[in-house]
């Protein structure tokens, strides 16, 4: 490449850049103006936002604390019901005589009594002497 061509290509590649960067000083105040003027609205529209999200917070809280107030009422009401509904059944129902392990143990001492029983009834009156062969 030659070395004359260099210069005016470099300065045909940076005109129009520089002629792209170049504004005209009237447009700029308008757009600032009215980009602030929609930059406030929106400021005072998200302030009114925030004061009304805290007011129906607070509301919220509120009507909360009387509810949970009636529904613990509520389960207290139930509560001292079904107490009372146990303590009632508990009356008409007559203890138990033996408890489960004494149960278990009655059966397997009446199981152990038969089999002594029924052992003495099959001997019969057999008085012979058994003994095992050695």
């Amino acid at each position: 490449m030659r070395p004359t061509l260099l210069p005016l290509l470099l300065a045909a590649v940076l005109l129009p850049a520089h002629l792209h960067a170049e504004e005209s000083p009237a447009q700029p105040a308008a757009p600032v103006t009215a980009e602030q003027a929609q930059i406030d609205d929106l400021a005072r529209r998200l302030a009114a936002s925030e004061q009304q999200r805290d007011a129906l917070t607070a509301e919220l809280n509120a009507n909360d604390g009387e509810r949970e107030n009636a529904q613990l009422q509520r389960l207290r009401q139930e509560n001292q019901r079904l107490k009372l509904q146990l303590k009632k059944t508990q009356a008409e129902v007559p203890g138990r005589l033996l408890s489960d392990q004494q149960m278990w143990f009655a059966v397997g001492a009446g199981a152990a009594l038969l089999g002594v029983i029924l052992g003495a009834l099959l001997r019969g009156n057999r008085r012979t002497r058994r003994e095992w062969i050695n």
